[in-house]
């Protein structure tokens, strides 16, 4: 699988996971595998490094990847993002929610084709901008670590802040018709409507 040059693949691993027990949803399982490790394996192939984000890397410690944790705490997602781009030596980076289980190669290929000229490139589904299946360029960082410094601002509102290119609904139908892309797992029973097991 050829990889997409100058991008690295991140995981956002945060949250409590309050509504499922306080378990790491990242490590919900599809076919006996957690579902952040099927997530990793496939940044790996697309891109030519991949780290973890994550406040607490005890759950993630053997992924086989760098865990790195936000520079400024308590911030969720967009802290995360923050880490991210602070951290990496390559021009942009993917971010991918560590409880997505059904990442795919074609659209995310789809969105990196979309960066030239751009300081961000994300989707507008519908729940709004999916801030957590997003290419995202070091050009943010100033943006981003003033934002969170003065605030607490969603991943939507950075992404206003700095200008990201928005892929339209319809657009991205013709890719993930379903927005399969984008779901995640946050209570029981998103586990049993996507056909996953809770962490072993």
């Amino acid at each position: 699988m050829e990889r997409i040059p100058d991008c690295t693949g991140v995981l956002v691993a945060g949250g409590r996971a309050r509504r499922m027990g306080g378990a790491a949803k990242g490590l919900v399982r599809a076919g006996g595998v957690p579902i952040a490790a099927r997530s990793l394996d496939l940044l790996r192939a697309l891109f030519g490094e991949v780290v973890v984000v994550s406040g607490d890397p005890a759950p993630w410690a053997g992924l086989g990847a760098p865990v790195i944790p936000d520079a400024i705490p308590g911030k969720g997602a967009p802290g995360g993002l923050h880490a991210a781009l602070r951290h990496v030596r390559s021009r942009w980076i993917f971010t991918a929610a560590c409880d997505m289980p059904f990442l795919a190669e074609g659209p995310i290929r789809f969105l990196a084709g979309l960066r030239a000229g751009a300081p961000a490139v994300l989707v507008e589904w519908e729940r709004g901008l999916e801030g957590l299946h997003a290419f995202w360029s070091v050009d943010a960082l100033p943006v981003v670590e003033r934002m969170l410094r003065e605030g607490d601002p969603s991943l939507r509102a950075i992404a206003s802040a700095v200008g990201a290119r928005v892929v339209p609904a319809p657009a991205w139908r013709e890719i993930d018709p379903s927005g399969r892309s984008f779901e995640n797992v946050n209570t029981p029973e998103d586990l049993r409507r996507l056909g996953l097991e809770p962490p072993g």
